[in-house]
């Protein structure tokens, strides 16, 4: 084996188990549970920006269905263009100070933006507060996807991404089905849709701030190496780039492109779609949305249930191997939403949905397992901080894109763009796959070349 592929398969010391997850050494109980609760909040919470922003454009700004999706798309832009900017230097400052204070000072940025956000006149004022909202969904994002890699010993780094799978799922789960209820829940109490929009972000607010405690005080604080070991500032922050000579972990900053995106754009444009169908019905807004949401909690849903089937094997076989299998589910997922008509019609089109949901779950496994195998110990941060940062051109991209043909071509457009980019990955991970295996984790601590 290349001395490439023997530089994360080396023999691991003994760490804390619980159940059948493995942690590396120093990584507490406490530490998972806090990190359980984390991947709970800050996935569920970064996904109320699709409810509040069809909230605000319908109820506050009043915002025409016909321009909507140019104007999602043109918010997501501002916030990638933020996060691009942004998770370079959050990686760097990952290898320099505590996650758990990066993660929690993100949480309380996002909340924020929460808080303003209903407040806006205009949509430029709604871009500010987007933008907010971007730099604290960056830093949190950022230090989650590090602490996801560095809680787990490698023979459990497939199950702990997918149990952090589990509770990102639930959080989304119950953002949308909750926050995303309350605004018709309180309209049908006796208040009006601003008022109603209003209690629903500021709660949103709160919930964030609540977040931001469980990380600064249940997370390990410090960064995983010793003080010797840094690596000089100027090498660290160009660390990420040059560990692309990695055919897997250049793999992995593709896979990023498409799997980082596909959750924004589910949560965008799945709720957006359902709620324009509705609107354009003569269905209120607020009960819009509540409907548009439905889109989205069946994909979640199905994610759920689709997470311990893809555990089952993600720590059994080679991981390009498991990012070809990721990939392919990916571009089925999201192509097949050609074939919905009506996106209110969910006798007939659940299956298309749930379908979607199993795709996006399975490329964000994917990724974030491949890359946590590859990042080396020593500039992790700065390795993940590309792969993010990878991950935002994407959203970026397919965002503008989406937007377009969201608005131009069909509702269904944008899912189909995301399915030919994985598509597109899959043939790329069949290339790695052949040329450059890298290891398969065999046992507890151990791994063999494939």
């Amino acid at each position: 084996m290349s001395e490439l592929e023997n530089k994360n398969s080396t023999t691991e010391p003994e760490g804390v188990r619980v159940g059948f997850l493995w942690m590396a050494p120093g990584i507490s109980r406490g530490n998972l549970y806090a990190f359980f609760y984390t991947a709970f909040s800050t996935i569920g919470l970064l996904t109320f920006i699709s409810v509040a922003t069809t909230l605000v454009l319908n109820t506050h700004l009043k915002i025409p269905t016909d321009q909507q999706g140019t104007i999602s798309g043109q918010l997501v832009f501002w916030t990638e263009i933020t996060q691009i900017l942004l998770f370079g230097v959050v990686g760097v400052m990952a290898d320099r100070m505590g996650r758990n204070r990066l993660l929690a000072i993100g949480m309380v940025v996002m909340g924020l933006a929460y808080l303003f956000y209903p407040f806006a006149d205009s949509i430029t004022e709604l871009t500010f507060y987007r933008v907010l909202y971007a730099l604290g969904l960056g830093t949190a994002t950022g230090m989650l996807a590090t602490i996801t890699t560095d809680y787990p010993r490698d023979c459990s780094r497939g199950k702990l991404v997918a149990v952090g799978g589990i509770f990102n799922g639930l959080g989304v789960i119950l953002v949308i089905a909750g926050l995303g209820a309350l605004p018709i829940i309180l309209v049908n109490a006796g208040y009006d849709e601003i008022t109603a929009s209003y209690y629903t972000h500021f709660l949103a607010f709160g919930l964030c701030l609540i977040g931001a405690l469980g990380a600064w005080f249940g997370l390990k604080g410090g960064v995983p190496i010793r003080r010797g070991e840094h690596l000089p500032l100027r090498e660290l922050a160009t660390s990420g780039l040059r560990e692309a000579k990695n055919p897997r972990i250049a793999l992995a900053y593709a896979a990023a492109f498409v799997a980082r995106g596909d959750l924004v754009i589910l949560g965008t444009f799945s709720i957006l779609w359902g709620a324009t169908a509705a609107i354009d019905q003569g269905i209120e807004p607020s009960e819009a949305v509540a409907k548009g949401r439905l889109i989205f909690v069946i994909a979640s849903s199905a994610a759920m249930v689709w997470i311990p089937i893809m555990a089952s094997f993600m720590d059994r076989c080679n991981r390009v191997t498991t990012m070809l299998i990721c990939m392919l589910l990916g571009s089925a997922g999201y192509m097949c939403v050609w074939f919905v008509n009506d996106p209110l019609d969910l006798a007939s089109a659940w299956p298309f949905f749930a379908m979607l949901g199993i795709g996006q779950i399975s490329t964000f496994l994917g990724a974030q397992t491949l890359i946590g195998q590859e990042a080396p110990r020593t500039h992790r941060g700065a390795v993940v901080g590309v792969f993010n940062t990878s991950g935002a051109i994407g959203i970026l991209v397919s965002s503008l894109l989406g937007g377009y043909l969201f608005d131009k071509v069909a509702p269904a457009a944008p899912f189909i763009l995301i399915g030919v980019m994985n598509l597109m990955v899959a043939l790329l991970a069949v290339y790695v796959r052949i040329k450059y295996p890298g290891p398969i984790v065999e046992r507890a601590g151990a791994t063999k070349a494939s």
